[in-house]
């Protein structure tokens, strides 16, 4: 087992770089201005893609050969699996429609949710007895597949947006796409730093009082936020600046505030930095690299396909073979758990998507932004309810 194990993780990691190399191909798209060459550079990228794809299905057989089980039980599987679905999704899409800049977008943000997923414990371990059902496979998969799909209309709707929203003039439009831009600039400040400090192995320490008992608690980055009452253990560590306050005391709750803290600012230096360099807005630094390579009626097609597919995937596997399961394992198909009503909010938000677009002909601007909405959603329900919200689904 331990010989798949590393042959496992080494297939992960190649596939990372090959979806790395092919970003940059698909950056060369719209550099070069001869059509021939952007093709070339397109289909390279495109092959790439499928080499770095067919590798991460490498990693994800062996992983399940070395565990017995399909490699989706914990938060290190399953996000790893989102990010292998969003690029099986950008692969097919891209051979319907052949728009370059979808690989230029969607492969970093694949790129950033394996990242993500390499901040959980990769060991592999036996399933719990409430995960031990076929529904495992089928739930989780299709779930983690209509979550690709509707991701890569994110992608789509980022696109239009960048390329069309009128940078001449500060607006509502260009400030959400810069707050947009922050949002993704703080989820890469929080990976950077997540496995920086646990390459470094930092550990400070802290004995706390939680519920009448001195209880340690252990910070894996500077604690800017101490626990409240608390004493630093640890010594030579940096001495926190304030602390949680005393509604705060959770075991992990001042923990998981440094962390959302430290997040924010680092997204704050990264944003910082970029628009110091650009001197204009990100937004409108992009816009003329993208206006000419966007046909904003065909982007807006994409996302608008990628909800249609999507949506019934994630209503099946999300929704459907979720409350099958439910029925089996707990003897109700619904309990309102976190997990549960946050599927239900995603299902609720991609219906009136649809409704609106085929109802109420909101296309192009409108459409773009509801398909960023929505990947905010799902990416809520990825980080916040599986890290902060506890539940019956918190043993992943």
């Amino acid at each position: 087992m331990g010989d798949l194990s590393a042959i496992s993780g080494n297939l992960l990691y190649a596939a990372f770089f090959l979806y790395l190399i092919a970003t940059f191909f698909f950056g060369a798209t719209i550099r070069d201005k001869k059509r021939a060459k952007s093709r070339t550079a397109g289909n390279i990228g495109i092959s790439i893609t499928i080499l770095g794809f067919i590798t991460q299905v490498g990693y994800f057989i062996t992983r399940w050969i070395a565990s017995h089980h399909a490699p989706v039980s914990n938060l290190f599987e399953y996000t790893t699996f989102f990010g292998m679905m969003l690029v099986f999704a950008f692969i097919v899409l891209y051979f319907i429609y052949r728009v370059d800049l979808l690989g230029l977008f969607a492969l970093p943000i694949a790129l950033l949710i394996i990242a993500f997923a390499s901040m959980f414990p990769t060991e592999i371990s036996p399933l719990v007895p409430s995960l031990q059902s076929h529904w495992l496979y089928i739930h989780v998969t299709t779930a983690s597949l209509g979550q690709g799909i509707l991701s890569v209309s994110f992608v789509a709707g980022l696109i239009y947006l960048i390329s069309q929203i009128d940078q001449s003039k500060t607006s509502k439009h260009t400030s959400w796409l810069e707050f947009v831009i922050y949002t993704i600039a703080a989820v890469v400040a929080f990976i950077v730093l997540s496995s920086g400090f646990s390459a470094l192995n930092y550990q400070s320490v802290f004995q706390a009082p939680i519920e009448g008992q001195q209880t340690e608690i252990t910070y894996q980055m500077p604690a800017f936020i101490g626990p409240a009452d608390g004493d630093l253990v640890t010594e030579g560590a940096m001495q926190p600046l304030i602390e949680a306050p005393e509604w705060m005391r959770g075991e992990d709750a001042a923990v998981k505030l440094n962390t959302f803290i430290l997040s924010l600012l680092g997204g704050l230096l990264l944003y910082g930095v970029s628009r110091l360099l650009m001197r204009k807005r990100v937004g409108a630094f992009l816009q003329p690299m993208l206006r000419k390579k966007v046909n904003p009626e065909l982007v807006d097609e994409v996302s608008y396909r990628a909800v249609a597919i999507g949506f019934p995937v994630f209503t099946l596997g999300a929704l459907i073979f979720a409350m099958i399961w439910a029925q089996q394992a707990w003897d109700r198909f619904w309990g309102w758990d976190p997990k549960e009503v946050w599927a239900l909010i995603t299902f609720f938000f991609y219906a009136a998507y649809l409704h609106l677009r085929l109802s109420r002909g909101w296309h192009g601007m409108r459409s773009a932004w509801l398909a960023v909405g929505g990947f905010g959603i799902i990416m809520f329900n990825l980080i916040a309810v599986n890290l902060v919200i506890s539940g019956l689904h918190s043993y992943a």
